[in-house]
């Protein structure tokens, strides 16, 4: 077996993660139903007043994994509106993400460990290399969001366990 890829460790890391988040959205819906809360309710849950909300939160998990990868392949991400509404608007925004990974092949992110990536930012612009990139930046980012997602679930009291957030581990 060879070494570990830059493939294996972003979309390698992001698909499996991201189908994860779809189940346990998928679970946050049946207990909307079950519970008959409102549309909205649980998409607008928050940890703190000032944290986004849950649809942000996984719009940008969903955001770090996709435009993580297409930069590191040195391909514009695509633009995704943020017009997510429902929990099953959500689910489609984590389907739309996994389809947009699968466009980023093994071959096209060898080697991009040394790619110079830039990333425009609200209030400035990040310059880092590949690797860097992937450590301190997407990754970090990506289970930062993803793992509140989950904290907001359990917190309204959706049945996730930690199962839920690993996958099939």
């Amino acid at each position: 077996m060879s070494g570990l890829t830059v493939h294996a460790a972003t979309v390698g890391v992001f698909v499996p993660m991201l189908q994860q988040l779809d189940k346990m959205l998928e679970k946050a819906e049946a207990f909307a139903a079950a519970k008959k809360i409102d549309a909205g309710v649980i998409e607008g849950l928050r940890l703190a007043p000032d944290m986004f909300a849950l649809s942000r939160q996984v719009q940008l998990t969903c955001d770090f994994a996709k435009n993580g990868a297409y930069r590191l392949a040195g391909i514009d991400p695509p633009k995704v509106p943020d017009d997510e509404k429902t929990l099953a608007d959500l689910r489609g925004r984590v389907a739309r993400t996994l389809a947009l990974l699968e466009a980023v092949t093994p071959e096209k992110l060898a080697g991009t460990e040394q790619r110079h990536i830039t990333v425009p930012l609200r209030t400035r612009t990040l310059e880092i290399d590949g690797l860097p990139y992937i450590q301190r930046w997407t990754l970090p980012n990506f289970f930062f969001h993803l793992t509140t997602v989950y904290a907001l679930l359990r917190q309204a009291g959706v049945e996730l366990g930690k199962q839920d957030f690993l996958g099939g581990v």
